[in-house]
């Protein structure tokens, strides 16, 4: 019985499930070196900024699955655009250039929805597409840094006051901390990008979860809520690497910096984003109705 509905399953559905297979093996190898250069830390520094693949593909290849009957439903409707995406997307996998293989997966997937089903092919599997998207390593992090100086600078003083609260000897100059007479940096890639990239990934997904998106209000104030809990993650992460570094406490600074600590830290930011959406979830109305009271009116 299990067989003969696998039978039919494959003879309804033959074009799907040759492009699948066709995808599986263009791209099986391409993302385990994703998830093995993130699981491993083996990849480029750049690349590591978007570990949250490893939780964000899969829920993107679950959304998909689960909108399959709409996709069926859909009639089939060639885009020219698709056609285009497809030729670029192909141009730049056989290019052998890392970046460019790796940003021909979103192009593909875009592609092919728009030459299978149109443009309400693509609005029907927009977010997961844009979960891949977000996903995909690029040099997009390389770019950005340049510019995140202020928050660099924000962090060494936050950090530097919150020292000088315990007692601790500092001086802070631009980005840089004298503690106790040991230099520290607040980098680029210490300025808390990963995080945020990863907060906001991660909160996308909530949004989608909950439902909270369809709220522009809640939506707007969950993330700008994100986006300060990772500022504040980032000044305590800082202020104790700081302390730790100046007083000689290489192990702890070590734990937290490179080990499992910086795993642990993640993990507490990325719980605190759940209750942070119960939050808006309970105490936020999803949208403001201003009552005009015409009898108390001039």
């Amino acid at each position: 019985m299990l067989a003969n509905r696998h039978l039919r399953y494959l003879e309804r559905h033959p074009l799907e499930i040759a492009l699948a297979l066709l995808l599986a093996a263009l791209y099986g190898p391409l993302l385990l070196h994703w998830i093995d250069g993130w699981v491993n830390k083996s990849i480029s520094i750049q690349h590591e900024y978007f570990s949250h693949g490893l939780i964000g593909l899969p829920f993107a290849a679950y959304i998909a699955w689960e909108k399959r009957q709409q996709w069926q439903q859909l009639v089939p409707q060639i885009n020219p655009v698709g056609l285009g995406l497809i030729g670029i997307a192909t141009v730049f996998y056989l290019s052998g250039l890392g970046d460019w293989m790796n940003v021909s997966l979103p192009l593909m997937l875009t592609g092919i929805c728009l030459v299978l089903k149109g443009t309400a092919g693509l609005r029907l599997e927009a977010f997961p597409l844009l979960l891949v998207a977000l996903a995909t390593p690029s040099q997009a992090p390389y770019l950005i840094e340049p510019y995140i100086l202020p928050l660099q600078r924000f962090i060494a003083g936050a950090a530097g006051f919150l020292l000088i609260q315990f007692g601790i000897d500092v001086d802070v100059n631009q980005i840089y901390l004298l503690v106790n007479n040991q230099p520290v940096e607040v980098a680029p890639h210490c300025a808390g990008l990963k995080m945020l990239f990863t907060s906001l990934y991660v909160g996308l997904m909530l949004l989608y979860w909950t439902g909270v998106w369809r709220s522009r209000l809640q939506t707007g104030l969950f993330l700008s809520a994100t986006i300060a809990l990772s500022v504040v993650g980032n000044i305590v992460r800082n202020t104790l690497l700081s302390f730790f570094h100046g007083t000689g406490q290489n192990g702890a600074f070590d734990w937290l910096h490179e080990s499992w600590g910086g795993d642990l830290y993640s993990a507490i930011m990325l719980f605190l984003l759940i209750v942070l959406i119960r939050g808006v979830q309970r105490y936020i109305p999803s949208t403001l109705a201003l009552q005009i009271d015409h009898d108390s009116a001039v």
